[in-house]
């Protein structure tokens, strides 16, 4: 939900609510389309009826002195009365006084679980059940959910018809830890959107706020006892217009101008609003690395003593971090962390812990002392004891350390907590050896991530995660016994901000893949069904339109996928969305798509080199973007190709036949239709079966040089007639400045004279390292190729 204040809810009243009967323990399988509650209830049935909204005030009645209780009813009525100008007024009472026909009644039931709640709703009226303050909030969020989706809106809506279904709901979450973590430390958003994205957490019935606070690019939180934390840590050169990776330092007398920070009274206001919502957030104060803020503040606290400035972009490898073998370092730490522990509640602190590079220990006298003086073997043994330090003294002050899953390495605290990112195995590992985990791996929880294909997204950090994806985690390793899967806290999607420049960015990339992993972390296993979640989306995107969620359409664009008929030269694509019954319009001459294009119904048939466009539309309206893929039919299409040297799996570009699967790439390396090598040449040898007539020979290929990938030095093409005598028939070389801007593709063809062969070789140099004065110098170089193309 938005701030409150935000959104109306337009009723008339409410018919007379009594308290219902039981609920049935069935599962919530078979939801009616008007039924879209995400995350999906434990248990759901349907009643006869509905409950019409009518056009008088109502009481609501919360139990005597309960005044959480009557907080949250306080809310329900005051949105109802303003919205709908109605009198809803609250009382107190265990059950209807006779003669009220109008009443909502929350009401106190023991035995179920902390954050759950029964909802139950007919012709008769509503009645809401828990045990807790905190499961009659979540029995709330349902209840906005029965209703049409104008309830989130910020404004009356007349022509809306106000009902609640008949239902009887149970319904508990399956983890305790329900996250969703924020970065404000590569871009700084205010207090008010931290307290809007709260709200959100709320609606989708997730209970983690964790509040990524420092890093190298901006310090954001206030500490009195080092103020040079803030006057100088929370701010960097402006180098906003530049990609990320690309930005120079700041310069000798420039100011730094861009960031920002959160005062301690701007900390309390967030943690009780976060606090009414049921909302627990979690801060993380980076150790023992990503403290280049800090250290360019106080650089006595390093290895190396400075001078430091707040990097504007990335760093890597982050080899300037804490010094350990400095007990300065320790005491500014603990100082932090008490101001830190004095305004969060909450009984954890994550101290980061991750991608710590030792070189800068390797070579510090006081690193080298230390642990001489601890019996510390390696340097990973240093960092496990400057872990075990910090947590010693959190648990001091009753509180629990977690980290990243690196913190594993040398051994891990005795109480810390692990938050499993780089995959599973680190989780399983914490969860054998009982610590508690949390499971956020990359490939199904970096919402910084694109969701869609990148040649219609904005600009990203890579990687591709889509709705489907999220929805498809299982935050509980297979591998794990009943009593290692109780350390299981749950499930946590993380939103990295490098790329994330602005609050409406942050909610695009947040929405709609924050419902799929509410409904990971809090509806059972065996009850999740992407086809359900598809229907029930419908009505949640008009909830987002309605409140005012920026919220990504990318599940609305369509995807290609095509396979190969090699004997009848091809291809067979099917076209879909992530959304429920969508209406799919296509051409096949790279015209944009409408309303009354050709109408997808069934796969195409496509055996000629073409462009295909297509569009999801609704009621006439495109909605989300309109996507090409370019199929290339050429005689090497669908024939095995020989790699000297493998491609990398990251980019397999389709696989084995992904240079003769007809498909070209775009201006992004990471669609999917790329081969990519790093540091190696390609050398591709494709077998056409029997000799061929081949007049033309053409390969593609992909510079971006903030990717560290380049044009190759060379091209050769050869041909064959058996596969060990080979004829070149043509070369290329000097494609493009090593240093030219930009992304750019090109093809390089040669010209095969139209002889009969049954082999194609292609060679392609790579220029192995990236060059001096490339932010990756020294480092292998990547290669990129889409397509061999034979004609």
């Amino acid at each position: 939900m938005k701030n409150i204040a935000k959104i109306c809810l337009l009723a008339a009243g409410l018919a007379l609510l009594a308290a219902c009967g039981p609920v049935r323990t069935v599962p919530s399988a078979g939801l009616a389309p008007e039924i879209s509650v995400i995350p999906r209830p434990l248990k759901l049935e349907r009643r006869p009826g509905e409950l019409l909204l009518a056009p008088k005030g109502a009481v609501i009645l919360v139990p005597p002195g309960d005044v959480e209780v009557r907080g949250t009813a306080a809310e329900l009525a005051d949105r109802l009365s303003r919205c709908t100008q109605a009198a809803f007024r609250l009382a107190e009472g265990n059950s209807i006084p006779a003669g009220v026909s109008n009443a909502i009644l929350f009401k106190k039931a023991a035995g179920l679980a902390a954050e759950g709640y029964r909802l139950a709703a007919g012709p008769e009226g509503v009645t809401l059940e828990a045990s807790t303050p905190q499961g009659f909030f979540y029995a709330v969020q349902t209840l906005y959910q029965l209703l049409p989706p104008a309830i989130y809106g910020r404004t009356p809506d007349t022509m809306v018809r106000w009902v609640v279904p008949g239902v009887a709901i149970e319904d508990a979450p399956r983890y305790p830890w329900r996250g969703l973590m924020l970065d404000v430390s590569r871009h700084f958003f205010p207090k008010e959107f931290v307290k809007s994205l709260i709200d959100d957490l709320a609606m989708h019935k997730m209970n983690t706020f964790h509040w990524h606070l420092t890093d190298d690019q901006g310090w954001r939180i206030e500490i009195k006892k080092y103020p040079k934390l803030t006057e100088i840590g929370a701010w960097r050169a402006d180098r906003e217009n530049k990609p990320w990776n690309e930005r120079e330092p700041l310069k000798e007398g420039e100011r730094a101008t861009y960031g920002g920070f959160y005062t301690q009274e701007d900390i309390r206001e967030v943690v009780a609003y976060a606090k009414s919502r049921y909302v627990t957030i979690v801060p993380e104060i980076e150790m023992p690395g990503h403290c280049m803020s800090a250290l360019a503040a106080y650089p006595q606290l390093s290895c190396t003593g400075g001078p430091f400035t707040v990097p504007p972009g990335g760093v890597w490898p982050i080899v300037n971090v804490y010094c350990p073998g400095n007990d300065e370092t320790f005491s500014f730490l603990e100082d932090v962390l008490t101001e830190v522990i004095a305004l969060f509640p909450g009984d954890t602190i994550h101290i980061g812990g991750d991608e710590v590079d030792k070189m800068n220990w390797k070579a510090c006298p006081k690193c080298q002392a230390r642990m001489k003086a601890e019996g510390l073997k390696t340097e990973e043994e240093l960092q496990s004891w400057f872990i075990r330090r910090i947590e010693k003294f959190l648990n001091s002050k009753g509180k629990k350390l977690m980290g990243w899953d690196e913190i594993l390495e040398g051994g891990l605290a005795p109480n810390a907590a692990v938050m499993s990112w780089r995959g599973t195995e680190g989780g399983i590992a914490a969860a054998r050896d009982k610590h508690d985990v949390v499971m956020t791996p990359t490939s199904y929880c970096y919402i910084d991530y694109y969701q869609g294909r990148p040649d219609v997204e904005p600009p990203g950090i890579g990687g591709y995660l889509p709705l489907s994806k999220v929805y498809a985690f299982e935050p509980t390793p297979s591998e794990l016994g009943s009593d290692e899967a109780r350390h299981i806290l749950g499930p946590q999607a993380n939103l990295w901000t490098e790329y994330v420049p602005t609050t409406s960015q942050a909610e695009y990339m947040t929405f709609p893949r924050l419902a799929a992993m509410a409904e990971v972390g809090w509806s059972a296993k065996d009850a999740r069904s992407w086809k359900d979640l598809t229907a029930r989306m419908t009505a949640q995107y008009e909830r987002y339109d309605r409140a005012g969620i920026n919220y990504a359409r990318s599940a609305f664009n369509v995807e290609c996928t095509p396979s190969i008929d090699p004997a009848a030269k091809t291809m067979i694509v099917r076209l879909e969305t992530e959304t429920r019954n969508p209406d799919i319009r296509y051409t096949l001459d790279g015209t944009d798509p409408g309303p009354k294009s050709s109408r997808y119904a069934a796969p195409l048939g496509i055996d000629r080199t073409t462009i295909l466009r297509a569009g999801a539309f609704e009621n006439g309206k495109l909605r989300g973007a309109i996507t090409e893929t370019r199929f290339t039919v050429h005689k090497a299409m669908g024939k095995p190709v020989n790699l000297t040297h493998p491609y990398k799996d990251a980019y397999a570009g389709g696989g084995p036949f992904g240079l003769t699967d007809g498909l070209r790439g775009t201006k992004s390396h990471i669609d999917g239709r790329w081969q990519g090598f790093e540091g190696d040449d390609l050398e591709a040898v494709i077998d056409l079966g029997a000799p061929t007539t081949v007049s033309r020979i053409t390969a593609g290929f992909l510079q971006n040089l903030g990717a560290w990938v380049f044009f190759p030095e060379s091209v050769e093409f050869a041909v064959s007639t058996d596969g060990r005598d080979y004829r070149v028939v043509g070369r290329a070389a000097n494609l493009a400045p090593l240093d030219a801007g930009g992304t750019m593709m090109k093809d390089v063809s040669a010209d095969a004279g139209k002889a009969a062969v049954r082999f194609i070789r292609v060679r392609a140099k790579n220029i192995g390292l990236c060059p001096p004065g490339h932010p990756g110098a020294g480092r292998k170089a990547w290669l990129f190729c889409d397509e061999i193309i034979v004609e």
